[in-house]
């Protein structure tokens, strides 16, 4: 799963004010026994829009585990159930069952089974999932398990759909099963559904029968096992795209005005696929591949067993896909993916070892970024992954493998994910990419169709290798935190030693820390093995003169908070010769710290043309192009890669610096720009020229297609939110109102507008945004954030003894806060 606005991808919007540190459960999270085991699940399925209810009946073939039993617990949360039979030789014998708290089943079989025997149990039920108090987690908002999508049809502009979401267990809200991700079952699901509708499952559409009511039946089947939270189930008036992956169906399912973009939205699709077999050396292991965008996804993407369900957020047209450079919606494609191995074919056996699916499909972004967009594409991603796990507070507490938790909802975290991804790169810089790979071949084809856990993935690993790796998994998935570390150098002139100083400060355990320290001296550079083992440390290099640059971790692939004392000519170096992302954004970083160095200067200058993007962004926002000591040499790039680079996000970023200068000679660029297919720089053209040409700006917006007048409202909201007085507040309102997410683009400039024009009302009608968004991202960190907001505005409109607005303020801040 990838979660939307946290997981994989990018740093959260509230990265900031990180949830509280939930308590850690003493109780051990033990793997679920397993009694009987599921063999095969059979559901034939209506669906009543009125009421929002699905009318089910199941047949599950189940045989014991090991053990004679003559018992049967199945998770069934919230139903009405009308019958349960064993069935023998076509005929349905009932059998007592106890309904507990109407979440499980405890069902008396008509005799003791053994491990030898299968059994048929047949269940008439009705799922009521609108009435079932189910609860989620910040990843998965909600966890009812199937969701009616505007069943009445009675919100404009938005489509009727049914589909569902089953991690972690809620997939026993539609159909009853054994909901542990221990359990494994092929599985045969009939939708009765409207001829007009689509529908979507796991696995092949072996028959399609047209009923005499208008209703159409489509059965579904997927003969290779999988577990229970992997069903799926979506119906609705969606476009299907036919793409193949050699001769494995690849379909893509969009509502119809995203439909045309099908192929640019989803077409790197079988290339991954691709590359995922060859590395992984087991071919892409299900009959198909489908992937489906819905309305009101209650989490990021579901990597549901051949069928991954998507977030709106992923859809894109045309022309907001030329401003996609591996963008969240590309990652989750690529992460979702990767869970088809991981996840699906091989499945953590409980959630605690659930880093075992999360950790490699965050791992997987940054390998398809690497080998679609190069090593600095891969290495950029990755060093975000590891940001964001040090940005969530309390991360260093809590085990990568975890058996100690309050609720199976808390694994779903940046240590599970994103800490998982960074500590498996690291894994595979230090075995090696081959070895790496090979373990990972052994590690699926052993568990196949089966369960998974840490301790495989190391054996798996070992045997590749043939490395003993205890050390490494005791400290990494069993023990907690990351290294804290730093290093000082001194050049001994007398005796030509280079010494490095080496300590780690952290709380709790010694990290042991396998790396390379590369030394640059007299045009070349000589590499050191080296294993950092204790507390502190000096290692010392007779040389022959003093070198121009130390860098430990030459690889830059360790995870840990480093402070690295450099001089800034040594940084000033790096930037220059050492060749990896790292070395450049690290150099990069003490340059923009000392911006009045002739040396930090050089590397700006020279960042503006850095072969990777992101850098050429990072050293645009960070100059000054009023600085006298470096607008002679700046302005001349700036104008060029605004005019020509051929990254649009490069090209905008350039306009944008040099619109700050609000020089009247750069009108023809920027108009020239304005005329863009690229959004990203039609936008920051527009906001360029609103300050030295708003009349002519403005009338350019008017003459545009929708898609450009929509995309350009985004500036224009940002501008009058800074500028603005409360005559622009209808026009703001209209669009930041609604739906809370249309406001996170602009809720932290907001309490600045609010406080200084002159309408209460319009003042208190903001306030309530900003609470939706305190309360609806409680889980995700924003309510102390959006609390610190509302204070500072508090304090403004009370200097204009806006009291009202003021009482408005306290009981905001009292709600987000309950």
């Amino acid at each position: 799963m990838a979660v939307a606005g946290v997981a994989t991808i990018g740093a959260p919007a509230f990265a900031q004010a990180p949830p509280a540190v939930p308590t850690t459960s003493k109780v051990y999270r033990a793997t679920v026994d397993k009694i009987n085991d599921l063999v095969h699940t059979k559901l034939d399925v209506k669906f009543d829009y009125k009421k929002r209810y699905l009318y089910g009946k199941a047949w599950i073939t189940l045989k014991p585990h090991q053990y004679p039993t003559d018992t049967l617990r199945l998770d069934a949360k919230g139903m009405d159930i009308k019958s349960i039979s064993v069935i023998k030789a076509g005929r349905a014998t009932p059998l007592k069952y106890v309904y507990e708290d109407s979440l499980q089943l405890n069902i008396k079989l008509d005799k003791v089974y053994r491990n030898n025997e299968s059994y048929i149990v047949y269940i008439d039920y009705t799922s009521k999932p609108n009435e079932l108090k189910a609860k989620g987690s910040a990843a998965i908002s909600d966890a009812k398990g199937l969701y009616f999508i505007n069943p009445d049809g009675t919100e404009k502009d938005k489509p009727t759909q049914i589909w569902t979401q089953g991690e972690t267990e809620s997939s026993s809200c539609w159909f009853p099963t054994i909901d542990k991700p221990n359990q494994k079952t092929t599985e045969e699901i009939s939708m009765t559904v409207q001829s007009k509708y689509v529908t979507l499952s796991n696995g092949k559409l072996i028959s399609q029968k047209k009923n005499a009511d208008g209703t159409r039946t489509d059965t579904w089947q997927q003969l290779k096992p999988h577990s229970p939270y992997l069903f799926m189930m979506a119906v609705g008036d969606f476009k299907i795209y036919r793409d193949k992956w050699k001769t494995v169906p690849v379909d893509y399912y969009l509502e119809a005005k995203y439909a045309p973009y099908a192929k640019e939205i989803f077409g790197d699709t079988p290339e991954i696929i691709d590359f995922y077999s060859k590395i992984l050396g087991v071919d892409y292991p299900w009959d198909k591949y489908a992937q489906i965008v819905c309305r009101d996804y209650v989490s990021g993407a579901m990597e549901n067993t051949s069928a991954t369900l998507h977030g709106e957020y992923v859809q894109a047209t045309k022309r907001e896909l030329l401003d996609a450079y591996f963008s969240q919606g590309q990652s989750t494609i690529a992460h979702e993916l990767f869970h088809q191995w991981f996840g699906d074919y091989v499945t953590a056996e409980s959630w605690s070892n659930l880093t075992v699916n999360e950790s490699f499909a965050d791992l997987s972004e940054t390998l398809w970024a690497e080998h679609k967009y190069g090593q600095d594409a891969g290495d950029a991603h990755s060093y975000q992954d590891m940001r964001n796990y040090m940005g969530g507070r309390g991360n260093d507490k809590k085990d990568l493998v975890r058996f100690y938790y309050n609720d199976k909802e808390d694994v779903f975290d940046g240590v599970t994910y994103q800490k998982g991804g960074t500590i498996l790169n690291m894994l595979r810089t230090y075995l090696g990419r081959e070895t790496f790979y090979k373990g990972l071949n052994i590690y699926l084809k052993t568990n196949a169709f089966k369960n998974g856990e840490a301790h495989q993935l190391r054996l798996a690993l070992e045997e590749a290798s043939g490395k003993d790796l205890n050390w490494f998994f005791n400290q990494w998935y069993f023990g907690a935190g990351h290294p804290v570390v730093t290093i000082d150098y001194k050049w001994d002139a007398a005796t030509k030693t280079q010494s490095i100083y080496l300590k780690q400060t952290q709380t709790g355990q010694i990290f042991t820390l396998p790396m390379f320290v590369d030394i640059y001296s007299g045009g070349k550079k000589t590499r050191h093995a080296y294993w950092m083992k204790d507390a502190s440390d000096t290692i010392s290099y007779k040389l022959d003169a003093k070198p121009e640059l130390v860098n430990v971790d030459g690889d830059k692939k360790i995870l840990w908070a480093k402070t690295d004392n450099k001089s800034l000519e040594e940084y000033v170096f790096q930037y220059f010769n050492a060749p990896l992302f790292l070395d450049r954004n690290e150099a990069l970083t003490a340059a923009i710290a000392n911006k009045n160095d002739k040396g930090a200067q050089r590397v700006l200058i020279a960042a503006l043309k850095d072969k990777y993007f992101g850098l050429q962004q990072r050293a645009i926002s960070a100059l000054d192009p009023t600085n006298a000591d470096i607008r002679a040499t700046a302005l001349p790039v700036l104008k060029q890669l605004a005019q020509s680079d051929a990254n649009n996000l490069v090209k905008a970023a350039a306009i944008a610096a040099l619109g700050k200068l609000k020089d009247q000679t750069n009108l023809p660029l920027f108009k020239t720009a304005l005329g863009s297919q690229s959004l990203s720089v039609q936008g920051a053209a527009f906001v360029a020229m609103l300050p030295i040409a708003k009349d002519e700006a403005t009338a350019a917006l008017k003459t545009m297609d929708k898609e450009s007048q929509e995309a350009l409202q985004t500036p224009l909201i940002g501008l009058y939110l800074e500028t603005g007085t409360s005559a622009e507040w209808p026009m703001i309102k209209s669009k930041i109102s609604g739906d809370v997410q249309n406001a996170l683009p602009f809720f932290r400039q907001l309490p600045g507008y609010l406080g200084r024009i002159d309408n209460a009302t319009y003042v208190q009608e903001g306030v309530a945004i900003l609470k939706n968004i305190g309360v609806q991202f409680k889980s995700q960190g924003a309510g102390p954030l959006v609390i610190n907001l509302l204070t500072t505005l508090k304090a403004a409109r009370a200097t204009k003894n806006d009291n009202a607005s003021v009482a408005a303020i306290d009981a905001a801040i009292k709600e987000i806060g309950n």
